[in-house]
């Protein structure tokens, strides 16, 4: 009998000092598969390329490999959609999704995109309700919120609920 198969996927992680660029052998549950898989704390990130937040431009290190500590991640990011994982997994189930468009922001970051849940928009439920502390959002826009020019733009990115300061849901604003 073999082990789960593996694949590789590119992927920004971004701690509280420190954005790591590389890639992340993940299962195929996808990315939030792994980042909330409870049986691990830590990953590996390999070709590895660091940088600090206060100096997104310049590069800090680059490195075969990086472990780190999922519990301290404020975000994943994403270059593909698909990359989160199977759409069963991500939802929770096959019901029909709801999609709203959030706010979400972090001691040092401030994230907007789209969150899809089942039914009714439930704060409680986002943050506090199962196991998953990794939540996805789609085209996603994530800022650090002391140094601005560090901007990225993602079709999806992982936020860790663990580290939110404040949620809400933007309004649409109405044609006049």
């Amino acid at each position: 009998m073999t082990g789960p198969i593996h694949r590789l996927l590119s992927a920004d992680f971004l701690t509280q000092s420190f954005r790591v660029v590389g890639k992340i052998s993940v299962p195929n549950a996808g990315m939030i598969g792994m980042m909330n898989d409870t049986t691990t704390s830590f990953m590996e990130v390999t070709d590895a390329k660091l940088a600090r937040i206060h100096m997104p431009t310049k590069l800090a290190g680059d490195y075969e490999t990086i472990n780190l500590i999922k519990s301290n991640l404020f975000a994943v990011c994403l270059t593909r959609r698909e990359d989160v994982g199977p759409q069963a997994l991500v939802r929770g189930g096959y019901q029909n999704q709801v999609k709203y468009k959030i706010r979400v922001t972090t001691q040092v970051y401030d994230l907007e995109g789209t969150l899809e849940w089942i039914g009714r928009f439930n704060f409680a439920a986002v943050i506090v309700e199962g196991i998953r502390n990794f939540v996805p959002i789609y085209d996603a826009k994530l800022t650090a919120i002391l140094i601005p020019q560090l901007r990225i733009e993602s079709p999806a990115i992982l936020f860790n609920r663990r580290q939110v300061d404040l949620l809400t849901v933007i309004p649409e604003k109405k044609p006049v």
